[in-house]
């Protein structure tokens, strides 16, 4: 059993500058959770499509930006330039985006998450041993282009365009690291930067996406997540809000997908309950972006706020599924909850780690790696 089964995040080595919650929890796991635990035996050839070993995890985000981000140092990478509050994508240019405080970079040319400096508070470092770097989960985070904003709250975000950046790189490489951390699977150290119009979209076979509610896609983006989707490929959506965003991605997937319909998954469904078993219900499970969370609710009045208005039906976390012909999930999208901020912002505020991070964040997105690595 891990310390995160027993309700804990273990500790991790802070590197310089970096604080790291975990209270009394032991300086390293007990155990590891081997791939077929809770999930049964894993059936890799016919998802793992081109004979590709490492399974990678893409994440594109694109949510919000809050009104506060912590002072960092200079970013790297391509493109980069000295890091700004307030970040916002800015088309200006031909592929230049002001992130959320990272800096400026290069859409067209970063790679990895690596090579951006984080905008929270650090990113830790691991290595693979020598001769199995390739056999490894990816953290991938695609790109897209995003129009303005048009609901009216938060009213910090109207008419701005939140892009693919946000939670970038902290929520990629924190996440591959706690993966590595409490499980058997190894993780790479630097994770990877994806164009959905790129031909080697398919070594990729989990896309990960976050905030596409105003996500722009463009013919040949069409028509290369169609030709992934359908070979395999699994798209995961996290950090979207309201009704005003749920339409505009419905209204960009019809496009991809237009003969496939939206399932509805509940908490009896067994990712809730493959690895970790969250007993739900299923609003239990909707994490508040750490900048709009009401840190003085009680949580025993149903009535309270989790956080400031996110627009129309806003308030009810939901799960909906794409299935290809066979049941499997090509398509996954959480909805009103931002369960990428309790990777992200882990180190940022201690009640926000323990509430969200280690309860809700680690647990669901263990799970959700496994379960579509085996289903």
């Amino acid at each position: 059993m891990t310390a995160l089964q027993e309700g804990r995040l273990p500790n991790r080595p802070a590197t310089a500058g970096r604080r790291f919650f975990g209270g009394s929890a032991p300086a390293a796991p007990e155990g590891t959770i081997e791939i077929d635990a809770g999930c049964g035996k894993v059936e890799r050839s016919e998802r793992f499509f081109l004979g590709v070993v490492r399974a990678t995890f893409a994440l594109a985000v694109g949510f919000a930006a809050g009104a506060t981000a912590s002072a960092q140092p200079g970013p790297r990478g391509p493109g980069a330039s000295a890091p700004v509050r307030w970040g916002n994508e800015s088309d200006s240019g031909p592929s230049y985006v002001r992130t959320e405080g990272s800096g400026v970079i290069d859409e067209n040319a970063v790679r990895t998450a690596r090579e951006i400096d984080s905008h929270s508070t650090g990113t830790p470092e691991w290595t693979n041993p020598k001769g199995f770097e390739k056999d490894v989960f990816t953290f991938a985070r695609a790109v897209f282009k995003a129009g303005p904003t048009t609901a009216n709250s938060p009213w910090m975000h109207r008419g701005r365009s939140i892009g693919w950046w946000v939670d970038f790189p902290d929520a990629d490489l924190n996440l591959s690291y706690r993966l590595q951390q409490i499980t058997s699977i190894r993780a790479d150290p630097d994770g990877r930067v994806m164009r959905l119009n790129e031909s080697d979209l398919n070594h990729y076979p989990f896309l990960f996406m976050s905030h596409p509610g105003y996500m722009q896609l463009r013919e040949a983006e069409i028509a290369n997540l169609r030709k992934y989707l359908l070979a395999g490929g699994t798209l995961v959506i996290i950090d979207f809000w309201n009704s005003v965003e749920w339409a505009g991605f419905e209204a960009q997937m019809k496009k991809v997908l237009p003969e496939r319909s939206w399932t509805n998954l509940e908490m009896d469904h067994p990712l809730f309950h493959c690895v970790y078993d969250l007993k739900g219900p299923m609003q239990s499970l909707q994490v508040p972006t750490m900048q709009f969370w009401n840190r003085a609710r009680n949580p025993n009045d149903p009535t309270a706020p989790l956080q400031i208005d996110r627009g129309p039906d806003s308030e009810k976390m939901t799960v909906r599924a794409l299935h290809d012909d066979r049941g499997h999930i090509m398509v996954i999208a959480f909805h009103n909850s931002d369960i990428s901020d309790g990777w992200e912002r882990e180190a940022e505020h201690a009640d926000y780690f323990a509430t969200f991070s280690e309860k809700i964040s680690y647990p669901l997105g263990v799970n959700l790696i496994f379960y579509l690595m085996s289903h």
